[in-house]
């Protein structure tokens, strides 16, 4: 795989800008009682899920004028076929309609099939991440200092502290015997949801996040910025892909026990 055509830094720099200013359109929005619409998929969208992706892609065309871009509120956009930029504007649009702080979009540039770069944010909390292949992973909150991102050592699952995501697609059979095992014999389990499993283990807070049954934006950034921070992040086949509809992510010490039982 080649980077040598991007230049990483402006890159991550264009994702980090870009899911800050996703983040300040949808605070317009936040818990001002904004009309909730329901999509054919019946997922909610919202004036905030336009608006945000409009505010990331005015600042990638800005830099990166030929990429492509895939957004979930209006689909693919002409660009160079072998790169692109996936956004997921506001990932948690229901919880983000209802109040809740676990939510916030989500940003990835993909080089020949691979995310070279990207960057989340959850604005309630005044929390941005971003990272990029060779250049580390990096967490910010509110004007405090930037943090480099590195994951836990935790090497015993039965310690392990697991995050879910969608249970409708994780329970469903044959898988959710296998989750039912993961979440029986781990220290604890817990379930915030969309991009806050992620950042938990981002963060050192969790240990393993587990998740299915969602979109190539709803995963868009997390190869590089797990990666970055030490992780590993692969879908239930093994492959360092956001586009299977599911994923690992761990502390890469126990990714291959929660891949076994997965897998079994």
């Amino acid at each position: 795989m080649s980077t040598e055509v991007i230049d990483l830094d402006l890159a991550m720099a264009t994702a980090k800008a870009a899911v800050i200013a996703a983040g300040s359109a949808s605070l317009v929005y936040f818990r001002q009682g904004v009309v909730v619409e329901t999509k054919p998929d019946r997922s909610p969208v919202t004036q905030a899920d336009r608006e945000a992706e409009a505010a990331v892609f005015g600042i990638i065309r800005k830099n990166f004028p030929d990429h492509g871009l895939l957004g979930e509120e209006t689909g693919e956009h002409a660009g160079r076929a072998d790169t692109r930029w996936i956004v997921d504007p506001i990932d948690g649009t229901r919880g983000f309609t209802r109040g809740g702080f676990f939510w916030g979009p989500l940003v990835a540039l993909e080089h020949h099939g691979v995310i070279v770069a990207g960057a989340m944010a959850m604005p309630a909390l005044g929390e941005v991440y971003w990272a990029a292949r060779g250049k580390g992973a990096y967490r910010q909150v509110g004007d405090e200092q930037p943090t480099r991102l590195a994951v836990s050592g935790i090497d015993d699952f039965s310690e392990a502290t697991m995050f879910l995501g969608e249970p409708h697609a994780l329970f469903l059979p044959p898988l959710g015997e296998r989750i039912t095992q993961l979440t029986l014999s781990c220290a604890q389990t817990r379930c915030y949801g969309d991009l806050a499993g992620c950042a938990m283990v981002l963060t050192a807070r969790a240990d393993v996040w587990v998740e299915a049954g969602v979109k190539s934006w709803d995963l868009g950034p997390y190869p590089v910025l797990v990666e970055e921070a030490g992780g590993r992040f692969t879908d239930f086949d093994g492959k360092a892909t956001v586009h299977s509809g599911h994923c690992v992510v761990s502390n890469g010490k126990l990714h291959d026990h929660v891949m076994d039982v997965i897998r079994a």
